[in-house]
């Protein structure tokens, strides 16, 4: 069996809520593709709504329930870059 920490951390969750991995060493394999474009997505996303929340917070002129979304949006966005930070950083080389 695969120790966890040799298992690739998937960019989606399961249906409750729980972290899903991935056991192989093939890089090219379907699911392996699938999470590399859903991180490169998400990273996307993150940077564009970024973006978006500075000029919200720059108006100094927009109201609570819009400075609430973009918190929320920002909270979504930080959760998935952390788990693509997570997963990427999990599988870098260690020196031997």
């Amino acid at each position: 069996m695969t120790a966890q920490n040799e298992l690739r951390l998937l960019p989606w969750t399961g249906p409750e809520g729980k972290p899903c991995y991935l056991d192989t060493d093939d890089r090219e394999g379907y699911v392996s593709r699938l999470a590399d474009h859903i991180e490169a997505v998400q990273l996307g996303m993150a940077s564009e709504l970024l973006g978006q929340a500075v000029q919200v917070l720059d108006d100094e002129t927009e109201d609570l329930e819009k400075l609430k979304l973009v918190a929320a949006q920002l909270a979504s966005a930080l959760r998935d870059v952390l788990r693509v930070a997570t997963s990427r950083g999990s599988r870098l080389a260690t020196p031997e």
